[in-house]
């Protein structure tokens, strides 16, 4: 099973979070490009509509100063009914193209976020196994669903909104500045003290929001884990010790988010307070301005508006701000994940090899998955082509290693692995994995039809499929199904048997037609004519191939043309059944310990 713990965060990744924080802002806008001529005329809206928010003030400045209180001569427009016209229609146009821009947008973003998603659930099949292994999946599910869905807000909302606001800000204080330059100097007096709260604020929320991506990872992770592994905790009756667990990461979860949710019920009114005391500090000064006939009412009502207008944006600001962090925290986890290019494989760098002899040779191979304890020690044999090579040993012994290391999974530390005599880090691997079929213990079936597991959507005639089924002895119980071939398969096999399970992976291996096949067989414990079905089927899979077997069972072992037995990470024997048997070593005492072989 894999661990919930965490992995792809900034710091282990080498990547400090204050750099990451610095470019994710400006590749999230790097991801607008595609789409600049949608978000040019969304921008243009965004003008107009700015426009008129700043007009509507000032026609009713206009109304009040010139036609309320000065009985100003009314000529034409510029009238009480021309102004009433102007204010409806840019009351009218400002909806009409506000609907315009925020269709657009929205559009535009969930392109992006497909995109996104696309370019996420891309790196993650390309991520070498080396890296999954110590990976949590939960993380890699959390930046694939929830992290994206983050930045929702943030493509779809808060950065045309951003540009909105900016240009609203900078045409308000301008409007305000031309009309009376000391009230716009005593509008502005609480706005540092604003300012420098939210700044304080700020770093405080982002790390919040960095334990709480950290934590949903670690429960999206155990929920797969315990869904995957639930037969085995009812059997065991482990439900209560899960449950507990679960709590314990539960609990940790709800005091990260309870913080945010203080944070969300404070930050708006705490906005609201600010613009209440600044359009109270205007009123009072205004006031006594007004008294002197040093200010005309039409300009401090002008002002009060303008100071709500100017709010509005901050008071979004402040309603969104936790889900703005939320959503360039998700950003920075994104961001650390596509960046791992040194780690994406490369599947079409070096030798073609469409069709390999399967000649197979390791020459002193050393491995270690940490760089410190050897799996692998001088490892040495030759399986030629055609031939089928049984390895043997006791747990741990490196033989599941063994079948990893031939498909290019990891990289070996001393020595050399060839095929046909070449090094396997110079065959492409997508090559060198098109002739490898690898059948392992545990079979996975995806939740699609009995054929499209066998073809893993690859371009295979449906005779070929037929044909496969047929060889691996699966067509006895595949045209029992209602749909017969076309059969659903519910999630991982489940409603299938272990050895059902085993002859469709028999049959995706065969249908693949490989030059190698790789077997770790099952050490389940299956009816006597299932065995020997899948017996006969490894003989099929085998047939003018070059078979490897991790075998167990001394049936399998027998047939075998090479037996290598492996004990602490070296190969201790090598030879045939009868050989080994007359050598009365290692191999002879683990055959007559009993009939499996582990």
């Amino acid at each position: 099973m894999k661990s919930t713990s965490t992995s792809l965060e900034p710091e282990i990744l080498g990547v400090s979070a204050k750099a990451a924080k610095k470019k994710s802002f400006k590749r999230l806008m790097l991801f607008n490009l595609p789409h600049r001529k949608k978000i040019l005329i969304a921008a243009l809206c965004v003008l107009l509509v700015n426009a008129a928010m700043l007009a509507k003030p000032y026609i009713l400045k206009v109304v009040i100063d010139d036609f309320l209180t000065k009985n100003t001569t009314q000529k034409g427009f510029y009238s009480l009914t021309g102004m009433g016209i102007l204010y409806f229609a840019v009351v009218i146009l400002g909806g009409f193209l506000n609907i315009v821009q925020i269709n657009i947008i929205n559009k535009a973003g969930q392109e992006i976020l497909r995109t996104l998603r696309g370019q996420v659930f891309k790196t993650i099949q390309f991520l070498p196994l080396k890296f999954l292994d110590k990976t949590s999946s939960g993380s890699l599910i959390t930046r694939a669903t929830n992290d994206v869905e983050a930045l929702s807000q943030l493509y779809t909302d808060v950065f045309m909104n951003f540009f909105r606001d900016i240009f609203l800000i900078l045409g308000i204080v301008l409007a305000m500045f031309i009309m009376d330059v000391r009230l716009t100097f005593v509008s502005f007096c609480v706005i540092p003290i604003m300012f420098l709260f939210i700044f304080l604020l700020r770093t405080k929320i982002k790390q919040n929001f960095r334990k709480m991506k950290t934590l949903i990872g670690r429960i999206n992770g155990f929920m797969a884990e315990n869904l995957s592994g639930m037969k085995l905790i009812q059997i065991f009756n482990g439900e209560k010790e899960r449950k507990t667990d679960f709590k314990e990461l539960n609990d940790g979860y709800y005091k990260v988010t309870s913080f945010q949710v203080w944070m969300n019920s404070f930050l708006k009114p705490a906005a609201n307070v600010f613009r209440n005391i600044t359009v109270a500090i205007l009123i009072w000064y205004g006031m006594d301005k007004i008294a002197n006939q040093t200010l005309q009412i039409g300009i401090l009502y002008a002002f009060t508006t303008y100071i709500q207008q100017f709010f509005e944006p901050i008071s979004d600001l402040a309603d969104n701000y936790t889900n703005i962090q939320s959503a360039f925290v998700s950003a920075d986890r994104i961001f650390e994940l596509l960046d791992q290019k040194e780690e994406l494989e490369d599947l079409d760098q070096g030798f073609s090899m469409e069709r390999m002899d399967g000649d197979i040779e390791f020459k002193h191979v050393w491995f270690s998955y940490n760089e410190k304890d050897w799996i692998l020690k001088d490892v040495s044999f030759i399986v030629p082509a055609g031939q089928t090579a049984a390895f043997v040993g006791q747990t741990g012994a490196g033989k599941t290693t063994i079948i990893s290391l031939i498909s290019g999974f990891y990289t070996i530390q001393k020595g050399e692995i060839l095929i046909n005599g070449i090094n396997i880090n110079e065959i492409k691997k997508r090559d060198l994995r098109r002739n490898i079929a690898v059948v392992l213990q545990e079979v996975f079936l995806f939740s699609e039809t009995v054929s499209k597991n066998i073809s893993l959507n690859n371009k295979i005639e449906s005779s070929v499929i037929e044909e496969a089924v047929k060889a691996s002895y699966a067509k006895e119980f595949v045209d029992g199904f209602p749909r017969k071939i076309n059969e659903p398969v519910m999630e991982r096999g489940n409603t299938l048997s272990a050895g059902q399970r085993q002859l469709i992976s028999f049959a995706r291996a065969i249908a693949h037609d490989p030059a190698v096949i790789v077997l770790d067989e099952a050490t389940a414990n299956i009816d006597s004519q299932t065995e020997i079905l899948i017996q006969k089927a490894i003989e099929n899979m085998s047939k003018n191939r070059t078979a490897l077997i991790i075998a167990h069972r001394l049936s399998t072992i027998r047939n075998s043309d090479k037996i290598i037995v492996l004990s602490e990470g070296r190969i201790v024997e090598s030879g045939n059944h009868e050989e080994l048997m007359k050598k009365q070593g290692y191999y002879s005492d683990m055959v007559l310990e009993g009939e499996k072989v582990s």
